[in-house]
């Protein structure tokens, strides 16, 4: 049994906006694959394993990574959403009870000290789920985090499905969460694909253990760069400038 922290960097899905053979993840910042500075912020946390979920080009990716001795493969052979992504890697935690740390491979602007922030914050509040948020007023696109009038979180909800008050919010979810291991997956087994891309959405994981009565927060330990993912070769051009200017002190 594991109580040291863990985590899960999703790298399975296939992003056709890059207009690249190459898989997304691998494609190149400040002069090594993005997924290379996920994992190095990850590191700073203390992390005792991490599992990376391949899928599109897996045997690629994985090619790609596996001189690392931390790391663990699982696979996603059929992209099913973010939550579908994150039950692929519970047998390689299947001794781990300690926390899980939930990251997308392609935000290589991720620093160790946020995460390590999102791990100190589900300890000392010994919740079931935290949720990394950051506040921007360019929150377009982005699922937005709801509180109630005490400022307990709610749910987040996608742009897509916001009321016009809940499109005002400017704190959003940047997809970074802190998870106890075991309620985790517990949450996992209750997701349903009850969308219309009938897929398995990894948020809903937080409102089902709200529902549960659990311990779940909304924590504001990230800037908005740290969010930033990358689908286009744009973003991946805007990716490196930030990182270059932090190169740069």
């Amino acid at each position: 049994m594991s109580t040291s922290p863990a985590a899960i960097i999703l790298a399975a899905g296939k992003s056709t906006r890059m207009k690249s053979e190459l898989p997304k993840v691998l494609h190149k910042v400040c002069g090594k694959p993005m997924i290379e500075h996920v994992l190095d912020a990850v590191r700073q946390t203390g992390v005792s394993k991490i599992v990376v979920v391949v899928g599109h080009k897996a045997e690629q990716v994985s090619g790609a990574l596996d001189h690392h001795d931390d790391v663990e493969f699982a696979l996603q052979e059929e992209q099913k959403g973010t939550g579908h992504a994150v039950m692929m890697a519970e047998v390689a935690l299947r001794d781990h009870t300690g926390p899980v740390l939930v990251l997308a491979g392609d935000t290589p602007l991720l620093r160790g000290d946020s995460l390590k922030g999102l791990l100190d914050e589900q300890q000392q509040n010994n919740a079931a789920c935290v949720v990394g948020t950051a506040v921007t007023a360019n929150n377009a696109g982005l699922g937005r985090i709801v509180r109630d009038d005490s400022g307990k979180f709610l749910r987040i909800v996608e742009h897509k499905d916001a009321s016009p008050e809940e499109l005002l919010i400017e704190e959003i979810n940047t997809g970074c969460f802190a998870f106890d291991g075991p309620e985790l997956f517990n949450a996992l087994k209750e997701l349903r694909p009850e969308n219309q891309q009938a897929e398995y959405y990894l948020t809903d994981c937080a409102e089902i253990l709200l529902k549960q009565g659990k311990t779940v927060l909304a924590a504001d330990r990230l800037d908005i760069q740290e969010a930033m993912g990358v689908n286009t070769q744009d973003q991946l051009a805007e990716v490196e400038g930030v990182m270059k200017q932090r190169k740069a002190g």
